[in-house]
């Protein structure tokens, strides 16, 4: 509101004091509003002119740690720009990876280029499940990660119109929920011993051969997390690599030979009912302490580029170093850090 000299309303001081509240009003809810996720800008020499929006929410593993990181990298070291976002309880205003029906930000995914998702469980209310079903219906690419083949979860007694996304959906076009009609797969088990065995992770050679671009300087992959078993046969995905459970929790542990190999990064097309064709990454990797992995960084930053379309643009020698300090903690329920915000993670 501009008052000039022509206007008829009288400038009092009462009336100047009131404008003055009412834009510091506003200027807080909008800073309020914008601290409950983080974003990244590139420094316009390197701008991709890209937006990835990754999407955190997991009781388990850490991926409120993992995900600012891996923004970080893509951002400062790839020139694209990204958007954190985290489940908030808003009683608190607080980073709580156990309140499952809050994850404030979504709408950046309305001309976001790719989401990045990890979230576990979820049950969000339907003004944000949205803007996840009108991203998707528009084919636009996907990379899950971990818990994201069981992303979402709706209580038996729920109306929302977005149930069906849950990971327990039994029949139908949406069978498997999200999981299986996104991803390629929903929770089926733990086929590693969980919290004793790891995951030795072998790049599937025929992928290598064939020069795929996801696959560009990535070695073996060793994390903590175990191997997640898989019983949809993925045949219209490609398999990227295989992980095979390890005899203990080090990257030295003497791979389990009694345990079969499963996939543990794939990618697919995917179509929603009524929606366009898409493109998607999994992999059951990628808890914040797997990130540690160098080569697990490298997947996912590749798997970035190709899911863009800017798989010509990857390099063997990428730098995917974490930028600053990454001290990722175990994963594990209740483990979280609590009293943390967004900007703790800046």
């Amino acid at each position: 509101m501009i008052l000039s000299l022509r206007t008829k309303i009288p400038v009092t001081k009462n009336l100047i004091i009131i404008l003055l509240l009412a834009i510091s009003f506003s200027l807080q809810n909008c800073i309020a509003q914008q601290n409950n996720w983080l974003r990244f800008p590139p420094e316009n020499a390197q701008a991709k002119n890209k937006k990835i929006v990754l999407i955190s929410g997991d009781e388990e593993y850490r991926s409120e740690e993992s995900l600012p990181m891996l923004a970080k990298i893509l951002t400062r070291k790839h020139g694209f720009e990204t958007v954190v976002l985290f489940s908030i309880n808003p009683s608190t205003n607080q980073i709580d990876p156990e309140y499952q029906k809050n994850i404030p930000g979504l709408e950046n995914l309305k001309d976001a280029d790719l989401m990045i998702i990890a979230s576990r469980f979820r049950e969000l209310p339907d003004n944000q499940m949205k803007y996840i079903d009108d991203y998707l219906k528009a084919g636009k690419p996907v990379i899950g990660l971990r818990t994201a083949t069981h992303a979402f979860n709706f209580a038996k007694e729920s109306t929302s119109p977005y149930k069906h996304y849950g990971y327990s959906t039994a029949d139908g076009d949406w069978k498997g929920g999200f999981g299986v009609v996104v991803l390629g797969e929903t929770w089926i088990n733990h086929h590693g011993d969980h919290g004793t065995e790891g995951s030795l992770g072998l790049p599937n050679g025929l992928q290598v051969n064939a020069k795929n671009p996801i696959l560009l300087g990535v070695g073996d992959i060793w994390v903590p997390s175990d191997v997640y078993g898989i019983q949809n046969d993925l045949k219209n995905s490609n398999i990227l690599v295989w992980g095979q459970p390890t005899l203990g929790m080090t990257a030295e542990s003497p791979v389990n030979k009694k345990k079969s190999i499963m996939p543990v990064a794939w990618t697919k097309e995917y179509q929603l009912p009524n929606g366009k064709k898409g493109k998607a990454f999994t992999t059951t990797m990628a808890s914040s302490i797997d990130l540690l992995d160098q080569n697990l960084r490298r997947l996912l930053v590749n798997a970035s580029y190709w899911a863009v379309g800017m798989e010509k643009d990857i390099k063997a020698d990428f730098n995917v170093d974490p930028i600053g300090e990454y001290k990722p903690i175990m994963f594990g329920f209740g483990t979280h850090v609590k009293g943390k915000t967004p900007k703790d993670y800046q």
